[in-house]
């Protein structure tokens, strides 16, 4: 899943002149939208068209996907799996309101399915009213037409997943640059195995059950020493721990999917959630040394040869060419 809240571009051999014009647009237009200067002055360059469709097959979908800087003006439909598909007919999260800013503006991923805006306008809104969260730092959503992205997540593809920062939303409004900047706090413990005490707070395992007790989340992914903290301090309330599931990383955010929408056909639901809440020996094996502390393998592994659109579902590819 590798669903980092940050990450850096990581360097690609590009196959074609198509693709290489479409990632150094992503680029430059992405620093103008940050506020950087390019070339000494603030420029702002549109993307070039998508390249034809005969191309498609040669070009991984990733560069395709990232060079949309606007939604399908199409119905909303959430296409495929939540890593393996698209997104139609997309909405923006505003990058900044009552309860709520948005990270990373550079990216362009502040972007979801209805669904996902209206669970995170509810759930901001509630954290700050019953828990007393200050409000939502929220980093990716999705790109305009969901899809593979150029680094940082396998999913997030069809517009149902956000990662939520740990950490609280400071009073006053953040800077483009504050927002590039910044870095949310690592709330585990250097040990892996328990939260930071000088960090965590019940307000935090607070806005992570208001989380998972909004009706459309299907899972809540975090580190699991955050999980293990809430298996502690859950008490007799427990209905809700079963949708937070451990997963590698997620020590600094929380990573929201919410279900398959009304309206999406072709949406692809998770398998069900296994029985009980997830806790005792099933959250034992997280705490294995060979799992809490990865070794490397002798050989590296060899990339995953990167989706093409001859890879995703069918109607994707009428999702990138619409308008």
């Amino acid at each position: 899943m590798n669903v980092a809240s940050t990450g850096g571009v990581h360097t690609r051999r590009i196959r074609s002149v198509g693709a290489l014009i479409a990632v150094c647009a992503l680029a430059w237009t992405a620093a103008a939208s940050a506020g950087v200067p390019v070339g000494g002055r603030l420029k702002h360059v549109p993307l070039p068209p998508v390249p034809p469709h005969r191309g498609d097959s040669k070009i991984p979908a990733r560069e395709l996907f990232a060079a949309k800087s606007t939604p399908a003006s199409m119905p909303p439909r959430s296409i495929g799996f939540y890593a393996h598909g698209c997104l139609a007919g997309a909405v923006q999260l505003p990058i900044t309101g009552p309860t709520w800013q948005v990270m990373r503006l550079s990216r362009n991923r502040n972007w979801g399915h209805p669904d996902l805006v209206r669970f995170l306008e509810r759930l901001a809104n509630k954290a700050h009213e019953d828990d007393g969260w200050p409000g939502l730092l929220v980093g990716d959503m999705s790109q305009p037409r969901g899809g593979p992205m150029l680094n940082g997540h396998a999913s997030h593809q069809i517009g149902l997943d956000v990662d939520i920062w740990l950490t609280p939303m400071p009073k006053h409004v953040l800077t483009r640059l504050e927002r590039e900047d910044m870095s949310a706090a690592i709330v585990v413990a250097s040990d892996r195995r328990t939260v930071n005490s000088k960090i965590w707070t019940p307000a935090y395992a607070g806005l992570i059950k208001i989380a998972a007790e909004d009706p459309v989340v299907e899972r809540i992914f975090v580190n699991a020493a955050i999980k293990k903290d809430l298996c502690e301090t859950a008490g007799s309330d427990r209905t809700w721990l079963h949708k937070v599931r451990p997963y590698w990383g997620h020590d600094d955010h929380f990573h929201v999917r919410i279900r398959c929408p009304a309206g999406s056909p072709s949406c692809e639901h998770q398998p069900p959630i296994p029985a009980g809440d997830g806790c005792g020996k099933a959250l034992d094996w997280w705490f294995r040394p060979g799992i809490l502390h990865v070794v490397p393998p002798k050989v590296p592994t060899k990339p995953k040869r990167a989706l093409t659109m001859a890879n995703l579902p069918a109607a994707c590819r009428q999702v990138l060419h619409a308008p």
